[in-house]
């Protein structure tokens, strides 16, 4: 009938041996800090760049204040407020990607103010601040 064939099972052999699953740890390793490396790069890209179109699209706000009230805003939050006529120039004055308040700074190059989030660290005037106005690279 049917016979078992002993030498067989004893000959193949199974699983895998240590050195091979920490073969298999190691790449992964590697191929997970690839990943998150990539990932965190572009996380600081993209929060630099919500921050820069947010600061335009306020700065947008401002301009229709100081075109309709002949002056700028005194603050931000003057552009969430309610005029004379039921009106607002924006709805929510939105906080940057960091969690600070945008800030309207008034100086000598034109248009005479921009609007600006101070960064990452959020101290005002360093070098990772974000402007409203366009890059000059």
């Amino acid at each position: 009938m049917c016979q078992q064939d002993s030498t067989r099972s004893a000959a193949v052999p199974s699983g895998f041996t240590l050195v091979e699953i920490m073969v298999v740890i190691v790449i992964l390793g590697l191929l997970a800090t690839l990943v998150i490396a990539n990932v965190g790069d572009n996380a600081d890209r993209a929060r630099e760049q919500v921050a820069r179109t947010n600061a335009t699209g306020i700065a947008h706000a401002v301009r229709a204040f100081r075109a309709r009230e002949g002056r700028l805003p005194a603050s931000l939050s003057a552009l969430v407020q309610v005029d004379v006529r039921g009106r607002r120039d924006l709805e929510a004055l939105p906080r940057d990607p960091w969690g600070h308040e945008f800030l309207l700074i008034q100086d000598d190059v034109p248009p005479g103010w921009e609007v600006v989030s101070a960064g990452p660290d959020g101290d005002e005037g360093t070098e990772d601040d974000i402007s409203s106005r366009p890059k000059t690279d």
